[in-house]
């Protein structure tokens, strides 16, 4: 969360400083791999293994989120050490599922306006939902889910470096 001592113009600063747009191009690009894990994965139990779409999607949900989960940790926030991994996953996963809510959401309200959905308009929809879930995803991931490890992080590495 942003130090009580920022005031909000200066936190929505740091979500465009150079630092957070490095941060939210590895988020995207992280997206698109997760996105190529979900489908993958759904489509594979749906069709080939026969599951259910609810398993299949369920399935598909659960390990691109882990894979989100540690690519983001490791890559797009820099966190090496093992501290608040318990804490780190279920807010991670709970942001995700608020973002998966949100998509169902958007989806649906196309579906409402337009009628049923065809494959084109069914991911104009899905796309839609990515631009408008990306920046409170980041923001989430950074200052809720990562914030201490990535201070304790730069803490640790700052230590190191006095040495």
């Amino acid at each position: 969360m942003a130090a009580p001592d920022r005031g909000v113009k200066d936190y929505v600063r740091s979500l465009f400083s150079a630092e957070a747009r490095s941060q939210i191009v590895k988020v995207g690009a992280i997206g698109v791999v997760n996105t190529i894990v979900d489908f993958s994965l759904a489509n594979i139990a749906k069709f080939a293994g026969d599951w259910s779409d609810f398993w299949s999607v369920t399935l598909g949900f659960t390990v691109a989120t882990a894979v989100s989960y540690t690519l983001n940790r490791r890559w797009t926030f820099a966190i090496k050490h093992g501290r608040g991994l318990v804490r780190e996953t279920v807010v991670f996963y709970f942001i995700n599922v608020v973002a998966w809510a949100v998509t169902v959401g958007i989806v649906a309200a196309a579906d409402a306006w337009v009628g049923p959905l065809d494959a084109l308009t069914f991911n104009l929809a899905k796309i839609s939902a990515v631009v408008v879930v990306l920046l409170p995803k980041f923001a989430s991931y950074r200052d809720l889910v990562f914030r201490r490890s990535i201070d304790h992080e730069r803490d640790r590495v700052s230590a190191g470096s006095e040495d």
